[in-house]
């Protein structure tokens, strides 16, 4: 196996458990999210340490796919390539801080719940799961449009997968954005119908080029399409002829 099949087997592989591991984290939340007595004892806790985890996982994985990739990315788009792993890992320190903001509310519930004011618990909850909302959307919510700003336009230029799969990346990520931006202004709730739809276009990018770097690889790419970005070379200036 090449170095570049092996580069592409493990990215796919970390760009698939990204999105197989974003999927059940709020339904394991659904418990904190949606009964404010949560914190007071009420329900099951169990959900809230397994979506923490898978959540961790999340964000682990998506920083595992973006140092997979850098060498291959490089060499095409040394500044976006660059750009990704940066908002790789800034995707991944926003899902982390609402991970934080999820286990201090388990925390409360464990330690002071039937000793403390009632009242104290569930405003400190709600605070703590505002914390959660907002790292959500400016984490999983607006982050993969610029990953697919920086990680789509490469593989888009280099043809290393087909020009369709990057396509989607590239049309749905001025999309996600828009749809964030709305989130961010109380058009339409974060986990919404309508959020939902704005995101599939990125959703189905990510899992596309992750199953076909898995099963396919990396395309030979088109001799003279080698699109780097640019570096301008100052122009020689002319030798002047001896008088």
């Amino acid at each position: 196996m090449t170095t570049m099949r092996k580069t592409a087997l493990a990215a796919g592989l970390f760009y698939i458990a990204t999105f197989v591991f974003s999927i059940p984290a709020l339904a394991l939340y659904d418990g904190v999210f949606n009964d404010p007595n949560f914190v007071l004892g009420a329900g099951s806790d169990q959900g809230v340490l397994w979506g923490g985890l898978i959540e961790v996982l999340t964000g682990v994985t998506g920083i595992g796919a973006a140092v997979a990739l850098y060498p291959v990315l490089k060499r095409y788009g040394p500044s976006r390539a660059q750009g990704f792993v940066a908002c790789r890992t800034l995707e991944a320190a926003m899902i982390f801080t609402g991970v934080l903001s999820v286990l201090s509310v388990y925390t409360l519930r464990q330690d002071l719940a039937g000793t403390a004011d009632p009242e104290t618990l569930t405003t400190s909850a709600s605070a703590l799961m505002a914390i959660k909302d907002w790292s959500f959307l400016l984490g999983p919510g607006l982050m993969p449009a610029l990953n697919a700003l920086c990680f789509a336009t490469i593989m888009y230029q280099s043809r290393l997968v087909p020009r369709w799969i990057p396509t989607l990346g590239i049309i749905g990520a001025p999309i996600l954005v828009a749809s964030s931006t709305a989130s961010l202004f109380g058009a339409w709730d974060q986990v919404s119908s309508q959020a939902v739809f704005f995101a599939l276009p990125i959703a189905v990018w990510e899992f596309s080029v992750g199953v076909y770097m898995v099963v396919k690889g990396f395309r030979t790419p088109v001799a003279g399409d080698d699109h780097r970005d640019a570096v301008v070379v100052p122009a020689t200036p002319p030798v002047l002829a001896n008088a």
